[in-house]
């Protein structure tokens, strides 16, 4: 008996959801409560579990949108065995020919020809089979991207050995094997999964020396059958070579382009969604024409147009999940926030001559240099305490004063841009500012920062000065309700006691929230670093 899903009730003002990533296949055993696929509403992600065990059937593709109620699979009864006859009379009237006996099996009733399970055949040789699961990361990460894989299918790998590089929106990490076996690789390298879905198996004992999901001799297919065929099963989830995934099929049928010309990367061949984009159009066949009496004169040659010089040559490349989660937040930040930016310029001129006297120095004590981030981060401590506002932020309908300034410095790397959280940084000397800005910088360009280390920062200093900028208005990093960019430094002529001199100056500028700091507050938060910066004594008096 098929069992038909439908999108569940999700929340009371969503009305529909778009279809994520499928982690089953058409056609694949499933079991009760195995996720199926990821769904996506404008509030939250969540998964769709099986309600039965059985042989799945897609009826919606990645990226549809569908309404609470409708329609999204079905599931065939429990997909262990294939139905019996009602008798071996018809079985006999119906025995197909030698010939029709190797005939494709039809994709219409995979129940016939069920394939075993790795499981299953490790039990039949002593083995065992261990399933890898995406493992949870973090409270607020529901999903991951597989980044790259260190081994391949069928490889053998030892305990602890690193099998692949996984990427959430916030971190990387490495998945370790745990077990020693031969790896056999369920999801491949850009899939993007859920946490607790299936990533791949290791196959103990006796069970490595037979491939998971072996071929079994197909029972003889009924003739009626044949019109809806399909390629002979791999082993691979009954998928064989060169055949494509529901939304790969879709893609290479809109192209024209026949999936037996196309080579698949997927397990055992399959052809992916991936693959069928990266295919060519088959090139149009011209129509035969019928033989018509020669003109009069022949027509004038069309003029060939001059072709364009240069490459034109695109690529395609999908967003990671750290990229894909930094323009969500910006947007979010955008529209859901009264962001303002004030500036002003800051002679740095006491700075770089108390930094040129004493750098030598400083680094032979503390094995560390004396950098401009260590200043702006403690007059930024300073005026924190003068304009709580500003290291405060909206939780609904209250506002949450911080009494400690954890100070968010960002870091751009090959990933992106990362934000490490330098924590209760009123309290640390200009040397311990500058030792944790450069063991959480390393860290950062190694992909090795965990969630905890870019979460609960107050107030944020982003400087792209050192990218050659001249002046920016950088974009709230939520839920903090401000953050200070520093500039380039440029020598510009500037009235000092009524001469004009030639001194080093920077633009600073500071975006805000505007629901909860004032005008007032902004301008007077950033001339009191202003201050503190032109005369550096202040932070020894507290002034």
């Amino acid at each position: 008996m098929a069992v038909d899903m439908k999108i569940p009730p999700v929340g009371e003002s969503i009305t529909e959801v778009t279809v994520g990533t499928w982690y089953k296949k058409e056609g694949d055993h499933v079991k009760m409560d195995d996720v199926l696929c990821g769904l996506d509403s404008d509030k939250a992600t969540f998964e769709l579990t099986a309600e039965a065990d059985g042989i799945l059937h897609i009826l919606a593709q990645e990226g549809d949108v569908l309404p609470i109620g409708a329609s999204i699979c079905t599931i065939d009864g429990d997909g262990s065995a294939p139905a019996a006859s009602p008798s071996s009379e018809p079985a006999k009237a119906e025995a197909p020919k030698p010939a029709e006996q190797a005939a494709p099996v039809a994709e219409s009733a995979p129940a016939l020809q069920p394939v075993a399970e790795p499981a299953a055949a490790a039990v039949a040789t002593g083995g065992s089979v261990i399933e890898m699961k995406v493992p949870a990361v973090g409270e607020s990460v529901t999903e991951v991207t597989i980044a790259s894989w260190s081994k391949k299918d069928g490889d053998q790998v030892a305990l602890d050995e690193v099998l692949c590089e996984l990427e959430s929106d916030k971190a990387t990490f490495e998945l370790p094997a745990e077990a020693a076996g031969t790896l056999r690789i369920v999801a491949q390298a850009g899939e993007t999964l859920a946490i607790g879905a299936l990533i791949a198996k290791i196959e103990t004992g006796t069970a490595a020396a037979q491939p998971a999901g072996s071929p079994q001799p197909a029972p003889a297919q009924p003739a009626s059958q044949e019109k809806s065929a399909e390629p002979a099963s791999n082993g691979q989830n009954g998928y064989a070579a060169n055949y494509p995934s529901p939304a790969a099929a879709k893609i290479l049928d809109e192209k024209g382009v026949n999936a037996q010309q196309v080579q698949g990367t997927g397990v055992g061949g399959r052809i992916t969604k991936e693959d069928a984009m990266k295919a060519s159009p088959a090139p149009a066949q011209p129509a035969p024409q019928p033989a018509a009496p020669k003109p009069a004169a022949p027509a004038p040659a069309p003029v060939a147009s001059a072709p364009i010089a240069g490459s034109r040559n695109q690529r395609r490349e999908k967003m990671t999940s750290l990229r894909r989660t930094i323009a969500r937040r910006l947007v979010a930040v955008k529209n859901e926030t009264a962001m303002l930016t004030t500036f002003n310029e800051v002679d740095m001129k006491p700075v770089m001559d108390l930094r040129n006297k004493y750098k030598d120095k400083f680094k032979e004590k503390h094995g560390v240099g004396l950098g401009f981030m260590s200043f702006f981060a403690k007059a930024v401590c300073a005026a924190l305490k003068d304009f709580p506002a500003v290291n405060a932020q909206i939780d609904g309908d209250s506002i949450v004063y911080n009494d400690f300034c954890d100070i968010s410095i960002a870091v751009s790397t090959d990933r992106g841009l990362v934000v490490p959280v330098i924590r209760n940084a009123e309290q640390m000397s200009f040397a311990q500012v500058e030792k944790e800005i450069v063991r959480l910088a390393g860290l950062a360009r190694d992909n090795k920062l965990t969630i905890e280390q870019m979460t609960g920062g107050t107030f944020t200093i982003t400087n792209g000065g050192t990218f050659g900028s001249m002046l920016s208005t950088p974009i709230i990093n939520a839920p903090q309700s401000a953050i200070l960019g520093m500039h380039n430094i440029v020598e510009r002529p500037v009235v000092v006691n009524g001469e004009i001199v030639i001194r080093p100056i920077m633009y600073v500028a500071l975006s805000y929230d505007h629901r909860i700091i004032d005008g007032k507050e902004s301008v007077s938060f950033l001339v009191r670093v202003k201050q503190i910066l032109e005369d550096p004594s202040r932070l020894l008096l507290d002034m």
